[in-house]
């Protein structure tokens, strides 16, 4: 299978170009340190917070194509015309259910010599984060334990019951109560970690948790 690459739901294949590079580098950690005289370690805040805070997502793609002067730029036109300066979703093929989004801009060339043309495509304000393009949706009716499986990405579900019902849940040492009518929820402190969580359920409606899983 050829690479390819996706801007929001457009392979760039099917408008005429071939993926001739692409550099995709895991963002930075924000990292604040401050040196003391007399100690032999910097102190570190990198998680002072409690977690690693990351930097905006640079990337570049370069496209490319042959033909002429004429062809390039319509091919330029119908990549730059809807995407340049726009917050765009980015799909690599390799893989295909992540998708990465920032604000991208176009810069193309062509060699009349070559008959090349070439057209790069970079961001340097992405979320730092892929997100999964599907979202995860479980649900359970009659109550019961539901398993909430995460990727690396701290997330909070969004909570949708049909009945009155009391969720129960626990992050390290701390234990969470919450009774719900029917409706729709978001509670910040049911932050879903990496792995494996589980949220009591207790009631006789459905009550489904969305939401998207995100990696580096």
């Amino acid at each position: 299978m050829r690479p390819d690459i996706k801007l929001d739901s457009v392979w760039m294949s099917g408008l005429g170009w071939l993926r001739e590079s692409i550099s995709f580098p895991t963002p930075q950690s924000q990292t604040n340190t401050i040196v003391v005289p007399g100690r032999n370690s910097p102190i570190r805040y990198t998680e002072a917070l409690g977690r690693v805070s990351y930097q905006p997502r640079s990337f570049e793609i370069i496209l490319s194509m042959l033909g002429t002067r004429e062809q390039f730029n319509q091919k330029v036109s119908a990549v730059v015309n809807p995407f340049a300066g726009h917050l765009v979703k980015v799909v690599c093929s390799e893989e295909p259910g992540l998708y990465a989004i920032g604000t991208l801009e176009m810069s193309p060339a062509y060699d009349p010599l070559t008959r090349k043309g070439q057209l790069t495509v970079s961001c340097s304000d992405g979320d730092s984060y892929r997100y999964h393009v599907n979202e995860t949706v479980v649900t359970v009716t009659g109550g019961g334990n539901v398993i909430l499986d995460n990727d690396y990405m701290p997330v909070v579900p969004v909570i949708t019951a049909t009945a009155e019902t009391a969720l129960g849940w626990q992050i390290g040492t701390d234990t969470f109560q919450k009774s719900v009518s029917p409706g729709t929820w978001e509670f910040p402190e049911m932050e879903l970690q990496a792995g494996r969580n589980v949220v009591s359920v207790t009631g006789n409606g459905t009550v489904t948790f969305r939401y998207r899983e995100g990696c580096l």
